[in-house]
């Protein structure tokens, strides 16, 4: 069994700061500040997660936070991660504002207009994404091409040459 993990022992500056952050608005700031000086008195941290009703994995965190970061442990982090970035990556930008302006029929499908989840199955048969994407991570991906879906729906057109003197009258 570990032995329990305690604050390393704080300099007179350091206890005045975090006693001032007992009086923080932040919530964060102040179930930290209480974390750490429950520790400077020698509390351990599953006692220290039982009085401030928390867990003791957090408690540990704030105490490792504090060792690898000083005071600078008080204020809260972005929570974002640091990897983020869309499933459908700009490199496929080209090659998606081209399948969308063919038929869907020349991927072997039984429509002749667009849908988002066709699409998107469209992009995971090819590979352009690892799975296949949820049809708002698709309509993101075309937002960003500079494209309205409303538009891309009807990109398509007859192979037929005599398409425009038919559509015509329908859309004069």
């Amino acid at each position: 069994m570990k032995p329990p993990i305690f604050v390393r022992t704080l300099t007179a500056a350091e206890r005045q700061h975090l006693q001032a952050g007992l009086r923080s608005a932040d919530a964060f700031t102040l179930r930290r500040c209480q974390i750490l000086l429950a520790s400077a008195s020698g509390q351990t941290p599953p006692l220290i997660a039982r009085n401030l009703g928390c867990t003791s994995p957090s408690v540990r965190n704030a105490l490792h936070a504090f060792h690898a970061e000083g005071l600078d442990c008080l204020k809260q982090k972005s929570s974002r991660p640091k990897s983020a970035r869309p499933v459908l990556d700009a490199v496929f930008d080209d090659s998606l504002r081209d399948l969308l302006h063919r038929s869907p029929r020349t991927c072997g499908k039984r429509r002749s207009t667009w849908t988002l989840d066709l699409v998107a199955e469209v992009c995971a048969e090819r590979g352009w994404t690892p799975r296949r994407l949820s049809s708002e991570a698709i309509r993101q991906a075309i937002q960003r091409l500079g494209v309205s879906w409303r538009r891309a729906k009807h990109w398509i057109t007859s192979p037929d040459p005599a398409y425009a003197r038919k559509k015509k009258p329908a859309t004069a």
